[in-house]
C-alpha cells in the first residue's frame, strides 16, 4: 500500500529520519519535491547537491574518471565535481532516479547501501534522498527491487492549501491565488499517456505565470496566449475568464471590514464561501503583527456568527475541518487566544455532528 504524505508530514519525516537512512519521494513533476528538500536542509546549513540522473550518459558522470597512480602502480578514480572533499556532510539529492540508464543505476547501488563511491566514503552524517516520477505519461526505467529496498518510500501528495500558503509567502500574483482557491483542480494536471507536447498546469508553471503577469493590470488576448504556453489552453482560458469575472470578496475584506462585507456574503453560495473561509485561515496564519491578528480574529468571530445565524452548515463543517487540520497551527493559536466563542462554537458543532 502506498504511503501518501503531504508537505507538513514530509518535513516531519525528513526531520525524524536518521541521516544513514535513504528517502525516496514518488510524485508527479512540478509539485515541489526538490525545492522542499533544498529549502529544508539549507536552513540547517547543510548543502544540497542535486544530480539529475536522467541527464547522465556515462558512469563517469557520477563516479568520476579513472587516473593512473604511477607511484602505486594502480588506477584510481578521481572524485567527481560534486564529491565533498572538506569532510563536511552533504545531502545528495538524486533526481529523476527512474529515468537513469541502467549503468548509472548500478553506480548508485553501492552509494545507497554503503554511502561509498568508487572506494571513497561520503562524510559521516551525509544523507541520500531521491525523487522519482510516477505515471504512464513518463518515459521511465524500471527500478531494481534491491535498489528500492534501500530507500524509505513515500508518495508525495502536497495539498492545494499548502501551496496557497507557500504562494502567499512568496508573493505569487493575487489573481493566481484567488483562481486556485476557487479552481484547485487546475493546480496540478492529470496528464494522459498521449499528452505529447500539450501543456498542462503544475505548481512550477503557475509560478512562471505569476512572473509573467506581475506588471499586467489585465489579462488580454496576447497575455492569454502567453499563459497558454505555460499551463495549457484550458487552464489559461479558465484563468482569463476568472480574472475578468471575479469582482467578489476576498478574505482580507472579511477580516478587516466584516460589516461592509455582509451584503455581498448574502449572494454567495457554498462553493464561493468555502475558499473564502480557507483564505481567512491562511491570512491569519501568515500575519506577524499581533494587533492585526486580534483585528482579524474579531472580524472572523462576526463571520462565524453570521454563518451560524444563516445556517450555512456545510460551510461551518468545512471550517471545522480546517480548524482540526494541522495546516494552520498559528491561526489556531490566534483563534484560541482571542476568541473563546469561535473555539466553543466549533467544538459544539463537531459534537452535534458526532451525536
Amino acid at each position: 500500500m502506498e504511503v501518501n504524505v503531504n508537505t507538513t508530514e514530509l518535513l516531519k519525516i525528513i526531520e525524524l529520519t536518521p541521516a544513514h537512512q535513504n528517502i525516496m519521494l514518488v510524485g508527479k513533476h512540478g509539485i515541489g519535491k526538490s525545492r522542499i528538500i533544498t529549502d529544508f536542509f539549507e536552513k540547517q546549513g547543510k548543502p544540497v547537491i542535486t544530480l539529475f540522473l536522467g541527464q547522465m550518459s556515462d558512469p563517469g558522470d557520477i563516479i568520476g574518471l579513472p587516473a593512473l597512480d604511477a607511484a602505486a602502480g594502480k588506477t584510481n578514480f578521481r572524485p567527481p565535481w560534486w564529491f565533498p572533499l572538506d569532510g563536511k556532510p552533504i545531502v545528495l539529492f538524486l533526481d529523476e532516479l527512474n529515468r537513469a540508464r541502467p549503468e548509472i543505476l548500478q553506480c548508485v547501488m553501492d552509494l545507497t547501501l554503503n554511502k561509498t563511491l568508487a572506494g571513497k566514503k561520503l562524510p559521516a552524517g551525509s544523507q541520500i534522498i531521491s525523487a522519482v516520477n510516477e505515471g504512464e505519461e513518463y518515459q521511465l526505467t524500471d527500478l531494481d527491487p534491491a535498489l528500492v529496498s534501500r530507500f524509505n518510500v513515500y508518495y508525495f501528495v502536497p495539498t492545494p492549501a499548502e501551496w496557497l500558503l507557500w504562494a502567499e509567502r512568496n508573493n505569487i500574483d493575487k489573481r493566481i491565488i484567488a483562481f486556485i482557491e476557487n479552481n484547485s483542480d487546475f493546480l496540478d494536471s492529470e496528464a494522459s499517456i498521449d499528452a505529447g507536447l500539450n501543456k498542462t498546469p503544475d505548481r512550477r508553471a503557475w509560478e512562471r505565470v505569476s512572473q509573467i503577469i506581475a506588471l499586467l493590470d489585465r489579462i488580454d488576448h496576447i497575455a492569454e496566449k502567453i499563459i497558454a504556453g505555460v499551463v495549457g489552453n484550458s487552464a489559461a482560458l479558465k484563468f482569463s475568464l476568472f480574472t475578468r469575472e471575479n469582482t467578489g470578496l476576498n478574505p482580507l475584506q472579511i477580516l478587516t471590514h466584516f460589516e461592509k462585507s455582509k451584503q455581498k456574503l448574502e449572494t454567495l453560495d457554498i462553493h464561493e464561501l468555502t475558499p473564502l473561509s480557507e483564505g481567512c485561515f491562511r491570512t491569519i496564519e501568515l500575519e506577524q503583527d499581533q494587533k492585526k491578528v486580534k483585528e482579524y480574529v474579531s472580524n472572523l468571530e462576526q463571520y462565524i456568527k453570521w454563518l451560524i445565524k444563516n445556517k450555512r452548515n456545510e460551510v461551518i463543517a468545512h471550517w471545522a475541518t480546517l480548524y482540526q487540520s494541522s495546516a494552520y497551527p498559528q491561526a489556531k493559536v490566534a483563534i484560541l487566544s482571542n476568541s473563546p466563542y469561535i473555539f466553543q462554537s466549533i467544538v459544539g458543532f463537531i459534537k452535534d455532528i458526532n451525536i
